[in-house]
């Protein structure tokens, strides 16, 4: 599936110390929903997403107070660290000043010219990118009023190269882009519109998507499209959730597509009348189980001999069902046959020796 994915080339740049864009991986970005001026429960959140996945985390910057704890925020974390600012330029000077490692703004609504070229230079001096994020939510008055007060995907593309126009007239080109919305399609149709206009590398996502099962559905299906289409260098799942489960998520599409490997990727049936071990509640075990286990493996767990056996040779680990009894299986070979009480303990036992 790798190979069907053809990535189309952006511009590389560096946050932090990785980069995005170019032949860098697909990167998992999420944001904290911390207090930003409290430290110690910001930098408690970032290490959970750490450990979750996260590779870029950002977070608000709605005052001087949370703009000063920025330094402290990253000396304690290990990912890059980006600012999120909305119209005080002073904010996006006291980003940079605490070595933040990328800006999030839309250069029209910081201010002025000279305030804008201020903020530019100070990226510039110390290497920080910026990424320009347009919202379908928040669209500047005189581009609604072009499109009859409608928020479009043409809106919100012009919209983004008002504000990449500015940057590069300042010759600043380390940047990246997003363009989202609370629906699939206008953002699917902006992201292709803006990508076959710039090179930037595009930051995806679907705005407000909602709770975990609403706004992982319409994650998956509007990035989903367009990771499938070559477009994207870096994923944010929105969540109306603990921000670990954004990370969750992401993962997962990515894996889905082939387009990242991290952990284990489980595979298990839907289970019908022919099952005869509790399914449901083995391939949850195992799910949570393998959760933390760094081994980039397939296991599959499946409840009978109709399709468990063609899963079991496709898998590197597998456990096929049958009445009260399990087959432990590795790479397709049969290792053998458990109780179903056993099957848990005896499956662990080949994953934690898996080579």
């Amino acid at each position: 599936m790798r190979d069907m994915i053809k990535r189309r080339k952006t511009r590389k740049i560096e946050i932090g110390k990785i980069f995005i864009g170019g032949d860098a991986p697909v990167a998992v970005q999420s944001m904290a929903n911390t207090k930003t001026a409290d430290v110690a429960g910001t930098v408690a959140q970032i290490k959970r997403l750490e450990k979750a996945g996260c590779e870029i985390i950002r977070v608000a910057v709605p005052d001087m107070a949370a703009a000063k704890a920025l330094g402290k925020i990253k000396s304690k974390i290990n990912i890059p660290l980006v600012a999120d600012i909305h119209f005080a330029y002073q904010l996006a000077l006291e980003a940079v000043k605490q070595g933040v490692d990328k800006l999030r703004i839309n250069p029209g609504n910081i201010g002025s010219q000279d305030k804008v070229e201020r903020v530019v230079k100070a990226c510039q001096k110390k290497k920080i990118p910026i990424r320009i994020g347009v919202n379908a939510g928040s669209l500047e008055k005189d581009i609604l009023a072009k499109h009859k007060d409608k928020v479009t995907a043409a809106g919100m593309v012009e919209s983004a190269m008002r504000h990449i126009r500015i940057l590069e007239k300042l010759k600043f080109r380390d940047i990246a882009v997003s363009l989202k919305a609370s629906d699939i399609e206008r953002t699917v149709e902006s992201y292709k519109l803006l990508n076959r206009k710039v090179g930037y590398p595009l930051h995806l996502g679907i705005t407000e998507a909602g709770t975990i099962f609403r706004g992982t559905i319409m994650s998956s299906v509007g990035i989903g499209h367009l990771l499938y289409s070559g477009i994207g260098d870096t994923i944010r799942i929105s969540l109306t959730a603990d921000p670990v489960e954004e990370v969750k998520v992401a993962w997962e599409i990515l894996r889905s597509l082939g387009i990242r490997k991290k952990g284990v990727t489980v595979t298990s049936c839907p289970t019908c009348g022919r099952t005869e071990i509790d399914l449901i509640r083995l391939a949850c075990q195992v799910e949570k189980l393998v959760a933390d286990v760094e081994k980039d493996i397939h296991v599959a767990v499946m409840g009978c001999i109709v399709n468990g056996p063609g899963e079991a040779r496709e898998a590197d680990l597998a456990v096929v069902g049958g009445k009260g009894v399990g087959l432990i299986c590795k790479k397709g070979v049969i290792l053998r046959k458990v109780e179903e009480k056993n099957i848990l303990k005896e499956f662990m036992k080949e994953l934690n020796n898996f080579k």
